[in-house]
């Protein structure tokens, strides 16, 4: 391979416009089928989602941030709504008060619970049905290499 060309051959511009079709498509279709079947963002479920597998359901503002890659002031507006309809509460964390918890409350679990379904169906449906068993693994093992190489590179950057 040429690697001083600065374009990109035919197999990885396949793959290239294939990628951007997933990361900018599968949001929009799971963010559609939210919307429709549960009235939340796809955003929003999986703040919902990170909290309800954090221990004790509960989790530092800037911690959930990061791993729902949001930046502080998005996951705000998303908390004022979420405590707005009991799914969360939120209070200064007792152990550093520098920071903000927010916990899922049964009200949220029971949200959460609600939109499983249908949500995990149309990730099967667009995700994993279309694979084999084995493209399912080489798929996640190239997913995680790419994935760390992109962490790696936003946090050089924060």
């Amino acid at each position: 391979m040429d690697t001083t060309s600065p374009w990109l051959d035919d197999e990885e511009q396949d793959v290239w416009q294939a990628l951007l079709t997933v990361a900018i498509g599968l949001p929009a279709a799971l963010d559609r089928q939210l919307r429709k079947d549960a009235g939340i963002s796809n955003f929003e479920y999986g703040v919902l989602a990170q909290l309800s597998m954090s221990d004790e359901e509960t989790m530092r503002l800037s911690d959930l941030a990061r791993e729902c890659d949001s930046t502080q002031p998005r996951l705000s507006k998303v908390m004022d709504r979420f405590e707005a309809r009991d799914w969360v509460v939120r209070r200064l964390d007792p152990t550093d008060g520098r920071y903000t918890l927010a916990t899922l409350t049964a009200t949220g679990r029971q949200k959460l619970a609600a939109c499983a379904p249908e949500h995990v169906a149309q990730v099967k449906r667009l995700v994993f049905d279309p694979l084999t068993t084995a493209q399912r693994r080489h798929l996640g093992t190239a997913l995680t290499r790419v994935a760390a190489t992109v962490r790696q590179e936003l946090d050089k950057n924060a």
